[in-house]
């Protein structure tokens, strides 16, 4: 066999692999839902907060390319794995498509926890229509607000953020008191700078959907935007950790980047520096 037999057989052997890929991620891997276990250590977490389960489901982007029955499947996991703290993290739906806010709403409505369902929004939401269609389940949602959960006689506080709130100013005021365990709940894992500069030493988040399509030997193309696109980053006393998410965006794919609910447990981690 000639060099150049060999090499129209290896672009062609390639140009298989990837049309396999493409159909696959098309087809299978983004209905393929399923669970990541991750504890994550936080700095001066109050003892009867030790072992706290959340469970973290983001970026669902109800819409053409989303299917409802991936959302009921996420929601079923959830209710699964008995959490003891439902968060989402923004991205009900996606820009020009608010017709299905009430339809993600209405599949998310069955989501219950001992200590409640807490939501912030993403950069897709409107922030009337979506905030009124979560609290019409009952949802706590925080638009750059706080709020404490007590439990065994010890309080964790969470902050809420807008997406485009990054200052670290207005951060700051919504940290009731200095010496407070607080965890950030923000849709964009960048706040994570904001965090560690304010000793906060939990970030939970979305946005990126783990890359959505991760290529071998290259990985995702928007990486070099966001301090990690899936998983767990320590950046001084702060830890981050960053869901795939449930939905798409712009294309009906996922590849090497399944959806996912997090199922998160906290750990103590010693006291606050």
């Amino acid at each position: 066999m000639s060099r150049r037999d060999v090499t129209k057989l290896l672009a062609a052997a390639g140009a298989g692999v990837l049309t396999g890929g493409i159909i696959h991620g098309a087809v299978n891997e983004r209905h393929r839902v399923g669970l990541t276990h991750a504890t994550l250590p936080v700095s001066g977490l109050p003892d009867a907060f030790a072992g706290l389960r959340i469970a973290l489901l983001t970026d669902l982007h109800l819409s053409p390319i989303v299917d409802a029955d991936d959302i009921e499947k996420a929601v079923a996991l959830t209710l699964a794995q008995k959490p003891d703290l439902i968060v989402l993290g923004g991205d009900y739906v996606t820009w020009g498509h608010d017709h299905f806010v009430g339809p993600v709403a209405e599949l998310l409505a069955p989501l219950n926890a001992p200590l409640g369902v807490i939501a912030v929004l993403g950069n897709h939401d409107s922030d009337g229509d979506v905030t009124a269609a979560l609290k019409r389940n009952r949802f706590t949602v925080l638009r750059d607000a706080h709020m404490r959960l007590e439990r065994g006689g010890d309080a964790l506080d969470f902050i809420g953020l807008r997406y485009w709130t990054r200052q670290v100013s207005t951060i700051a005021k919504l940290i009731e008191a200095p010496g407070n365990v607080n965890i950030m709940l923000a849709h964009d894992p960048r706040r994570i700078s904001e965090a560690a500069e304010l000793n906060i030493p939990l970030v939970l988040s979305g946005h990126t959907h783990g890359g959505q399509i991760v290529l071998p030997g290259v990985g995702a193309w928007n990486r070099g935007f966001f301090p990690t696109m899936q998983g767990t980053l320590e950046r001084e006393n702060s830890v981050l950790f960053v869901s795939r998410g449930i939905g798409m965006v712009y294309v009906p794919m996922r590849l090497n980047c399944p959806p996912e609910v997090a199922i998160l447990t906290l750990e103590r981690r010693g006291s606050l520096v």
